[in-house]
């Protein structure tokens, strides 16, 4: 009975967020339907304390996926993994309600921390591809992370973050990110500040041609000026 609402549960998910699925009968070929599935098996192992069982499990869907889940992560309904290849989602994280991650996602930890050693990403987070969450912090929900961004500190709710280290570059988003699954419309700072140094480098470019043209403006005057002191 488990099964049959499970399959439901994610079949509905797949559908939602994926437009190239044709038909139901297809997610029993996405990798994120396979990987869940070796997850909750082994997760309620490693919950009773079967972690050689567990491991086997989860190291059995990762080599067939290409998607590594700790057996002991913490994940709540409606996660989407996009394609799958590469993510890896470590012992300690913590996975809200309805995230989507994409492919190439690290959600790690710093090698340095003990105990609560990974990220915790709270209900509709987005995690685009490539992203590096590393840390025990947490990302508010609704959050956004940009493609190839790495995040290394907290990001709190209804924020979008980009760049390497993220920075947050919007606040109090509109939308819920999954109802907009855009990764590559997003604001670019490392552009930004790009564009504000032409712009200030233009500008004194200008200053400089100014100042220039008053100097000879200046150095005309002054000759003409010692030509008629002469004369005289």
């Amino acid at each position: 009975m488990e099964f049959f609402r499970f399959l439901k549960e994610e079949i509905a998910v797949i559908q939602e967020r994926d437009p190239a699925i044709k038909s139901p009968l297809e997610v029993i070929l996405y990798p994120t339907f396979r990987v869940m599935l070796s997850y909750r098996r082994a997760h309620r192992l490693y919950e009773r304390g079967h972690f050689f069982r567990a491991r086997r499990i989860s190291q059995r869907a990762a080599r067939k996926t290409g998607i590594e889940i700790h057996p002991g992560a913490e994940i709540g309904k409606g996660l989407f993994i996009d394609h799958g290849s590469g993510v890896i989602i470590g012992e300690t994280t913590i996975i809200g309600d309805n995230v989507t991650l994409y492919q190439g996602v690290t959600l790690g930890g710093t090698g340095k921390e003990c105990g609560k050693r990974h990220p915790t990403l709270c209900d509709n987070v987005m995690v685009s591809a490539g992203a590096k969450i590393l840390g025990s912090f947490t990302i508010g929900e609704n959050s956004k992370i940009g493609a190839g961004s790495v995040v290394l500190e907290e990001v709190p709710a209804n924020c979008t973050v980009v760049g390497v280290p993220g920075r947050i570059v919007k606040r109090d988003n509109q939308k819920v990110p999954q109802s907009d699954l855009d990764q590559i419309h997003l604001p670019d700072p490392v552009k930004e500040d790009i564009l504000s140094l032409q712009c200030e480098n233009s500008a004194l470019c200008n200053k400089i041609i100014d100042l220039e043209k008053q100097i000879r403006e200046l150095k005309t005057e002054l000759h003409a000026a010692v030509g008629k002191e002469r004369k005289a």
